[in-house]
């Protein structure tokens, strides 16, 4: 079994982390989160993958040497953007004729992926997508089907808060249906070739499953898959809460919460309070400083008595002595300061 894994957007919900770190290799928990993804993907009888991206190409090549073992990535270059679907017909080449994944590099899931397989074969489907049940779906857009499952149409973002089956970003797909779409040209999945194959009359089918589903596109939505990692809500992770790694330091006078990671290398000074936060590899937080809802990037640094709450500070960012910073983001390599702070509404 293959499958094209979905990793060229520039995350830019993600900023300032993103600004020198491809979404798909910032860290979740001990690794890339996109380890995590081709480790799920191994678990269900995967062992060939193939990915692109025009962002920051270059640091995907570290991330494929560090990987042993399943699967085997083949890598292509993809000079321009290509969206979605272009990503995959550009894969197509690498691809043989059996029914192939396709999924966003940037979900955290525990879905069954083999019974989704089964699920897409007994259907007699050109093409299976992964629905995820909401209770708003007004950020996504909504995805409604028949009683065997068969897809009706994809329906625009609602503008009232209403619940219902979402686009979960999984999908299984033959390759003869995408055999018509042009190689090389920015081409959406979810706009143009789901659209096209449901309005032609070819069986499109949608897989809901109670599975846990989390994108980790935002800041917000990043801290949330550490804590529910932290509290074994995801099938296939596990770890202690609080997790800090080997190689990390925290001092015996140091205050964690139950909702905190510390990467390797990254260190926690006396009197020091963390909650409900992450430091990436190399983060300090030094002595009677506080840390909270926030996100530290590898080897950021905040300073003595400083306090930021809800705040991401990027590569090597720095948080001086004293200054407190709330709701704030600080970009890679820089110091912050008052300008960061956002005006009060």
């Amino acid at each position: 079994m293959k499958a094209v894994v979905l990793v060229g957007g520039e995350g830019t919900r993600m900023r300032p982390l993103t600004e020198t770190i491809p979404k798909p290799l910032i860290p979740l928990m001990d690794r890339p989160s996109l380890d995590h993804v081709l480790d799920h993907l191994v678990r269900h009888g995967v062992h060939e993958v193939v990915m692109s991206s025009p962002y920051l190409e270059s640091t995907f090549h570290g991330f494929i040497e560090s990987r042993h073992g399943d699967p085997r990535i083949t890598w292509i270059t993809e000079e321009q953007p290509l969206g979605t679907g272009g990503a995959i017909v550009h894969a197509l080449d690498h691809i043989d004729d059996a029914p192939f994944f396709a999924l966003n590099g940037d979900i955290l899931t525990d879905l069954d992926l083999s019974e989704m397989l089964r699920f897409h074969g007994s259907r007699g489907a050109t093409a299976t997508i992964a629905l995820h049940h909401v209770d708003d779906a007004r950020p996504f857009g909504l995805v409604p089907t028949d009683r065997s499952g068969r897809v009706q149409k994809f329906r625009e973002k609602p503008g009232e808060l209403i619940p219902g089956d979402i686009n979960a970003g999984t999908y299984i797909l033959d390759p003869g249906t995408l055999s018509e779409w042009p190689t090389g040209e920015n081409i959406s999945i979810e706009r143009q070739i789901f659209p096209a194959l449901i309005a032609s009359g070819r069986p499109v089918y949608g897989f809901l499953a109670d599975a846990y589903w989390l994108d980790l596109g935002t800041p917000q939505q990043y801290l949330q898959a550490h804590f529910d990692i932290l509290e074994n809500r995801v099938k296939g992770e596990h770890y202690r809460a609080p997790w800090v790694a080997e190689g990390a330091s925290v001092d015996l006078r140091a205050h964690l919460g139950r909702w905190v990671a510390v990467g390797p290398g990254a260190s926690v000074a006396a009197e020091a309070t963390v909650e409900d936060s992450v430091l990436l590899p190399g983060a300090s937080v030094a002595e009677g400083a506080t840390v909270v809802s926030t996100i530290l990037g590898p080897r950021a640094r905040v300073g003595p008595g400083a306090s930021v709450v809800d705040s991401v500070l990027a590569e090597e960012a720095r948080l001086p002595a004293g200054m407190v910073l709330t709701g704030g983001q600080v970009s890679a390599g820089r110091e912050a300061h008052p300008g960061d702070q956002p005006e009060a509404p």
